[in-house]
């Protein structure tokens, strides 16, 4: 099974679904995925399956009402990705701090 951070950047690999979550976040309501697949050049099963895959990675949950479904963003999820990223940020920020130091030293 993939990890959580796995599945995050899978899912946000792809512009496409990018452009979902996108939608779906800046969306008044939740979106039927009907609505978002008339929002893009792409076949409702092929939508579906980008759906599947930002659904996985918990960026989005579904609600069913009768026979439609309806995507709701979960952004909070990117925070995983926030959290992968500040440990390498402060990787290079003390690299490069030292770096400094080292040069400071040397003149």
């Amino acid at each position: 099974m993939q990890d959580k951070i796995t599945k995050l950047f899978k899912a946000i690999a792809d512009p496409t679904r990018r452009d979902i979550f996108h939608a779906l976040v800046i969306a008044t309501s939740a979106l039927s995925i009907t609505q978002i697949a008339n929002q893009f050049d792409i076949s409702r099963q092929g939508i579906t399956k980008h759906i599947k895959t930002l659904e996985e990675a918990g960026l989005i949950y579904i609600d069913s009402q009768g026979r439609e479904r309806f995507c709701n963003p979960n952004p909070k999820e990117l925070k995983e990705v926030t959290k992968w990223l500040k440990f390498y940020e402060q990787f290079w920020d003390d690299k490069l701090q030292g770096l400094g130091n080292y040069l400071d030293n040397k003149t």
